[in-house]
């Protein structure tokens, strides 16, 4: 199986699932835990693993807001869901 295909396969590639956890916050805004493992179908600790690894690379900010952490896509998280998706379409052409 070469890399385009797992992309387009059922299978979500861990590119798959970055986007899909910056795409959950980007569409809500202020994300809690819960809120974006539900909108990004993982479970709350798989989420919570994601989210560090995001945060650690600048692509999502963690916020306490009433002592509650949140979650917010910055600016680089917002340019990798551009590039993510432009590439999504050259894999899927290629396919075709």
């Amino acid at each position: 199986m070469h890399s385009g295909e797992k992309i387009l396969s059922g299978r979500r590639t861990k590119y798959d699932i970055y986007a899909n956890v910056i795409e959950v916050i980007a569409r809500k805004g202020v994300c809690s835990l819960t809120r974006i493992s539900y909108g990004a179908n993982m479970p709350v600790d798989r989420t919570k693993k994601v989210l560090e690894f995001l945060a650690s690379r600048g692509f999502v900010r963690e916020i306490m807001i009433s002592d509650r952490k949140k979650y917010i896509a910055t600016r680089r998280g917002l340019e990798f869901l551009e590039v993510y998706r432009r590439m999504r379409k050259f894999f899927a052409a290629l396919e075709e």
